[in-house]
């Protein structure tokens, strides 16, 4: 019997063992990681599983709103966060500024964009394509809150999210729309009790938890991770206005049952206040926004909005608050060039700072600073005659945005507990007699000022 060569043998069993290594292989990467969704495309650099999934998902949706000629802008913060730091080099590199897939391959959930309603026409097919591209998709809708005035309810809903997943990895689409007040604003994510709530981790969704009011943004076409995308032109400018972004909507059932106890003042005299109040407030913002100095609704102006979505006639003034830590010496000559005189200045900067202006007619434009102890705010008061002192204490508060009288304008978000504080718990009832001394629920005596510091502090023009 012929003897078998030991070295063919062995050459065999290695080329059989390798054959059998690179078949493991092939198995894994075109049927196992498919199933489990993770047999994507390679991208820029060495990354794998999970990083790869969330690229190639990315990259999906982006093919697919692209084939409908859907203009989308990423808003996503934690990618925005990692690209701000990088926006010099990005903007000045054509392909990306870097080799490795560091943006879309970040470890999230899911990645957010954003839809401006008016350049979609919310066609069926795109959910038709995106099924065949192996999406699901979900949409929320719910009322329009632009149709909700006093004479209309209607409840109409929009679109304002959608979600689309594939294998691991979701895409949070946004829809923001335009307002009277001339900003961007979206909707809150409310599930419908029919909705899967498993579909994504939905309370981990950024635009999701309340609506939220933003400035328009100019757009900038980039390449991340060798994906052209949208994204503001100033990143960190977009992410600071995205934790200040809540927004409140005007209680318009609440305002509509509070007219029907309390018939609205329809003469021409409360017409044309409110007309030239509205007028004030517009300059107003203008002027403080330009120079930077944030502001909030305050007093009558507040209760107004809050109450009866609309100016108190009666009230003859408007009111807006200001942090003094955002008190800048510009705001008096602002005022004055915006052709707004000067009327009183009473306090300092220091204490109980107090600014009014006339305005057209006999409407002024009370401007009252607020100080900030461990656990109260308070604005302070001055008697002119007397060179009284008067203190009126609030419970701390954030601002959110709302839409008033066609503007975009803070109010504290904790709008009842701040109405309480000044107007007490009959608030709801309508008051025409009103001592600034001793009405407020909130007013406490604050001793006097010295006489030799009256010419400093009480100032009437």
């Amino acid at each position: 019997m012929q003897k078998i060569n030991r070295n063919v043998v062995l050459a065999l069993l290695s080329l059989t063992s390798l054959v059998f290594l690179l078949f493991q292989l092939c198995y894994y990467k075109f049927y196992l990681s498919q199933k489990n969704g993770a047999a994507f495309s390679k991208v820029r650099g060495s990354q794998s599983g999970q990083d790869s999934t969330r690229w190639h998902v990315v990259r999906k949706f982006l093919g697919l709103i692209s084939s409908h000629n859907i203009p989308v802008y990423l808003i996503d913060p934690l990618i925005l966060g990692l690209v701000d730091k990088d926006i010099e080099q990005i903007r000045s590199s054509p392909d990306g500024p870097s080799p490795e897939c560091k943006y879309f391959c970040a470890p999230r959930d899911f990645t957010t964009f954003a839809l401006l309603d008016k350049t979609w026409k919310h066609e069926v097919g795109l959910f038709r394509t995106a099924e065949k591209m192996g999406f699901q998709w979900l949409k929320i809708i719910n009322k329009d809150p632009r149709l909700d005035g006093m004479d209309d309810l209607s409840g109409m809903e929009i679109p304002l999210h959608y979600i689309f997943k594939l294998a691991s990895h979701a895409i949070h689409l946004v829809v923001f729309y335009e307002r009277n007040g001339n900003f961007l604003w979206h909707g809150p994510l409310r599930l419908k009790q029919h909705m899967d709530r498993k579909f994504v981790p939905f309370r981990k969704l950024h635009f999701g938890r309340y609506p939220g009011a933003y400035e328009k943004t100019e757009l900038l076409l980039v390449s991340i991770d060798d994906l052209k995308v949208q994204i503001p032109k100033n990143p960190s400018s977009f992410l600071e206005e995205m934790s200040h972004s809540r927004f409140l909507e005007c209680r318009y059932r609440e305002a509509r049952a509070f007219f029907q106890l309390y018939p609205d003042d329809a003469s021409l005299d409360a017409v044309e206040f409110r007309k030239k109040a509205k007028s004030l407030l517009h300059l107003s913002a203008l002027t403080l926004n330009n120079l930077g100095v944030k502001f909030w609704l305050s007093s009558g102006t507040c209760l107004g909005w809050y109450r009866q979505c609309n100016i108190i006639a009666h009230s003859k003034d408007v009111d807006l608050g200001i942090f003094i830590r955002d008190y800048k010496a510009d705001i008096i000559p602002a005022f004055q060039k915006a052709g707004l005189p000067l009327k009183h200045k009473f306090g300092k900067v220091e204490d109980s700072l107090e600014l009014s202006f006339q305005g057209e007619g006999d409407v002024k434009l009370d401007i009252f600073f607020f100080y900030e102890e461990d656990d109260h705010i308070w604005n302070g008061g001055t008697q002119a005659k007397s060179g009284k002192k008067f203190k009126y204490l609030f419970p701390k508060f954030t601002l959110c945005w709302t839409e008033f009288v066609e503007l975009k304008v803070h109010v504290p978000c904790e709008t009842l507990q701040y109405v309480e504080a000044n107007y007490g718990p009959e608030w709801k009832v309508p008051v025409k007699m009103w001592d600034w001394k001793s009405s407020p629920s909130n007013v406490q005596d604050n001793g006097v000022w010295p006489i030799d510091e009256w010419d400093n502090v009480i100032q009437i023009y």
